[in-house]
């Protein structure tokens, strides 16, 4: 590993934001904003335009896996924060979750380099940290490999993660990661996974669950943890972006609460849960719409998805807000968009 630098930059400079059209990019930009960072964003010709509100960012046309528009993007730029990630739990091809995350990554870390980028922070995710099997919260030393990840969302952040790892030892690449848990909130236009969880669950449509949990996070919190880990995370070092660990069971009681529903009370075993996950599935496949429930992520359920974020409030200085904020959030902000109807 490439020696660890004590602190980050202190002054704003130019910086490029990757996933800027999605849910914790549009944070990201908001953040590094307000702290007075010049912000260019690279986004697909494809991405949806919902978030993309910001009239002083200058954007930069293209995938993250086309070398040039990368390269393109990069000059002038002082810093980067990586956050574009195909983030699907299920796809019609799951090994291309794999290969957009992992050769996008490398693609844009190389040339980071090529550019002479400063600093740089990466998004990677909890989803690389191996939980406990007694729920107790995992912590940055408990790193996952790529065949004992479940799925391919998990595998294929695993195998970028060790990309930047790797470019830090051999190359001197001045990367910081950071693992954020769950971020819910404002602007979940996909949704993502857990923002259809709060979608579907607002509507009435998640009449029972399975005995799991997850450790949730105020999006805009995680954001800001992006821009300490800048300023003060040690390249090399992974920093865990969490917020409170959460029974399943509590999150639809509370999101039953701030709809005026009743909370559901049927705990379903999770081999029960299993044919819904398979014809979920296959349904999937005849309408090209993914499924809610996917055979990985009820293997998933099988752990409470509980991790602690000590070392970054010890190191970077990081906080989050009662989880409860973020979800209220993020029922005024469906509700806002029209997603419940």
């Amino acid at each position: 590993m490439a020696e660890a630098m004590e602190t980050g930059p202190s002054e704003p400079g130019p910086v490029l934001i990757t996933g800027a059209s999605g849910f914790l990019g549009a944070a990201l930009v908001d953040v590094f904003r307000e702290a007075g960072f010049p912000v260019r964003i690279l986004v697909r010709a494809t991405s949806p335009n919902t978030n993309l509100v910001w009239p002083d960012v200058e954007f930069a046309v293209g995938d993250m896996r086309d070398r040039a528009a990368v390269a393109a993007a990069m000059r002038g730029q002082r810093y980067l924060v990586h956050a574009a990630a195909d983030y699907r739990l299920w796809a019609p091809d799951m090994e291309e979750i794999v290969r957009t995350n992992r050769d996008g990554t490398r693609i844009l870390m190389e040339e980071a380099l090529k550019a002479g980028v400063e600093r740089i922070v990466y998004t990677s995710s909890v989803a690389t940290i191996k939980p406990h099997d007694d729920g107790t919260p995992a912590d940055e030393t408990r790193p996952l490999t790529p065949e004992t990840a479940i799925g391919a969302y998990k595998r294929s952040k695993v195998v970028a993660e060790r990309v930047v790892d790797e470019m830090v030892a051999r190359d001197r690449l001045p990367a910081v990661i950071v693992n954020p848990s769950t971020p819910i909130g404002p602007r979940d236009v996909k949704p993502t996974p857990t923002g259809r969880i709060i979608v579907e669950a607002a509507r009435g449509r998640m009449p029972a669950f399975v005995d799991t949990g997850l450790n949730l996070a105020h999006v805009d919190d995680v954001a800001r943890g992006h821009l300490l880990a800048l300023r003060r995370g040690r390249v090399g070092e992974k920093y865990i972006l969490g917020g409170q660990n959460v029974m399943l069971a509590q999150m639809l009681a509370d999101i039953a609460g701030l709809v005026g529903r009743k909370a559901p009370t049927v705990r379903l075993p999770r081999v029960a849960t299993y044919p819904v996950a398979v014809v979920s599935e296959l349904m999937a496949r005849v309408t090209g719409k993914a499924p809610l429930a996917t055979i990985d992520g009820i293997r998933m359920a099988r752990y409470r998805m509980f991790f602690s974020d000590e070392k970054a409030r010890a190191e970077l200085g990081y906080t989050a807000r009662p989880y409860r904020e973020g979800l209220s959030d993020a029922v005024s902000w469906f509700r806002g968009a029209g997603y419940l109807g």
